[in-house]
């Protein structure tokens, strides 16, 4: 039989902006408790207390703040590296792709300054690279269908510890307060310990200043 503390925990978090709330203490319990009483009431059809759901609701509150465990991996705050002058090419998946990124990777490797990322879906591929490279791209991928181009790009690199892989919420930790502060990220590229996020030239500084004062709190 589900509890009032499941049920809790399970709308809390549908909505980040709930959870984040609650596990910072910023938000009224009791009024909380009386809009969401409704759903609970619904769920186990029969009155509730809304004493019970304060109570579940202290109960999440401190199980919810994962800030203190993601920062015990970043020990020293991460190098951020930022890249400009980035353009963004999406082509449709075909069978002669590949050979064609190999042409571009050998210009590439020729010049190790140039910034790039190739990530292939299920029915495009994305190719970000320094704008220097633009006119190898338009050669090499000529005959290719171009879905979406835009210019004006701007990268940051998170170098991540390893540690990052066996804990929940890295990356929730890293986006949250970009979503709070409404700046877009474009795209995200990762690796196993790097995470690249790119934007619009004019939004990196607030990317930027953003991320660095994260990571120094």
């Amino acid at each position: 039989m589900i509890t009032i503390p499941e049920i809790v925990e399970k709308i809390i978090k549908k909505s980040s902006f709930l959870e984040e709330g609650l596990s910072k203490k910023i938000i009224n319990l009791s009024a909380l408790s009386r809009i969401i009483k409704p759903e609970i009431e619904k769920e186990l059809y029969k009155k509730v207390e809304n004493g019970a759901i304060i109570m579940a609701l202290k109960r999440l509150s401190s199980r919810l703040d994962h800030r203190n465990s993601i920062n015990k991996i970043f020990i020293n705050a991460p190098d951020l590296i930022v890249r400009s002058n980035l353009i963004e090419y999406t082509l449709a998946n075909s069978q002669s792709l590949i050979p064609k990124h190999q042409k571009l990777l050998e210009i590439i490797n020729r010049q190790k300054e140039f910034f790039s990322t190739i990530t292939e879906g299920v029915f495009e591929t994305t190719l970000i690279v320094s704008l220097e490279l633009e006119s190898s791209i338009k050669k090499i991928y000529k005959d290719e269908k171009v879905i979406f181009k835009v210019n004006n790009l701007s990268s940051i690199t998170i170098r991540l510890p390893k540690e990052n892989i066996d804990l929940s919420g890295v990356y929730y930790f890293i986006l949250k307060p970009l979503a709070w502060e409404e700046i877009n990220i474009l795209e995200v590229v990762s690796t196993t310990h790097e995470i690249t996020l790119i934007f619009g030239e004019k939004d990196i500084d607030r990317a930027f200043l953003n991320l660095k004062n994260l990571f120094n709190k």
